[in-house]
């Protein structure tokens, strides 16, 4: 299996990797890659086994209606390609509070839980509030050229380093 079962991959490798998928992606496609929207037209296939036909009445899901798509095919890759490379590499383990968390703040799952809902919240809503999320932007956009895209990778970079600052130094 080779590079496959690799504990770890280069950055290098993996960046120039996402590169050339993008340019396939919009060779073969026409479409920008991105996750979020993905996720927000998961969210419609939940709540249309509740609500039914009403989900296709929602402003949002008559422009992205809730059906498995590319993208949703896409994020689907993601999370098996990550399952099968740990799995590869004889590194996948179910873990509820990892090493690095708990001598940070604590081996409490339910306080991991938590920070995990809160967060996954917070970057549901900014990525629907900035038009696309990390990969949306900071792959897609940025090789585009976009402005709104640059400036959104700025702001990921600059919250990113806030939030872990204030993290580590509140948190321990």
């Amino acid at each position: 299996m080779g590079f496959l079962s690799l504990e770890q991959w280069s950055p290098y490798a993996v960046g120039i990797g996402i590169g050339i998928l993008s340019w396939f992606t919009f060779l073969l496609s026409d479409k920008p890659i991105g996750a979020s929207t993905a996720y927000a037209r998961t969210a419609g296939m939940l709540e249309k086994l509740f609500r039914r036909q009403k989900v296709g009445e929602m402003a949002y899901f008559k422009k992205f209606p809730p059906v498995v798509d590319w993208e949703w095919m896409f994020v689907s890759g993601i999370v098996l390609g990550s399952f099968l490379s740990a799995w590869l590499s004889g590194t996948f383990r179910f873990e509820w509070v990892p090493s690095t968390w708990a001598s940070n703040f604590g081996p409490s799952p339910i306080t991991r839980v938590l920070a995990a809902l809160v967060g996954g919240f917070f970057i549901g809503f900014g990525s629907r509030w900035a038009g696309g999320c990390t990969s949306g932007h900071g792959i897609s956009g940025t090789l585009q050229l976009t402005l709104s895209s640059w400036i959104s990778v700025i702001c990921f970079f600059a919250g990113g380093v806030a939030t872990a600052f204030l993290l580590f130094i509140f948190g321990t």
